[in-house]
């Protein structure tokens, strides 16, 4: 396991480009924390803290590093636009 990313993605229940991020990780078993910002509401100040903005789906890829700290690798705004290069950070193995 090591080496690997978590990815937390922050979403929207309107927002069509999400809902197709999520349906597309779930197929594929990829394993994700969702942070459902039209349902908690505090979840957008961390939103904007990661990205400068609001926009979803945002997706953020954490590595833990020494002593269990978590650290920010990068960061995608938009699923479509930026799907390749998401799933080259889900699977390092096939690039």
């Amino acid at each position: 396991m090591k080496g690997r990313l978590e990815l937390e993605l922050y979403t929207r229940p309107t927002c069509s480009d999400c809902q197709d991020a999520k349906k597309y990780l779930s197929a594929n078993n990829i394993h994700y924390i969702n942070k459902d910002v039209g349902e908690d509401l505090s979840l957008e100040e961390d939103l904007k803290q990661i990205s400068g903005n609001r926009i979803v789906p945002m997706f953020a890829f954490y590595k833990k590093g020494l002593f269990g700290k978590r650290k920010l690798i990068e960061h995608f705004i938009g699923f479509e636009n930026n799907r390749d290069e998401i799933i080259r950070l889900l699977n390092p193995k096939k690039s």
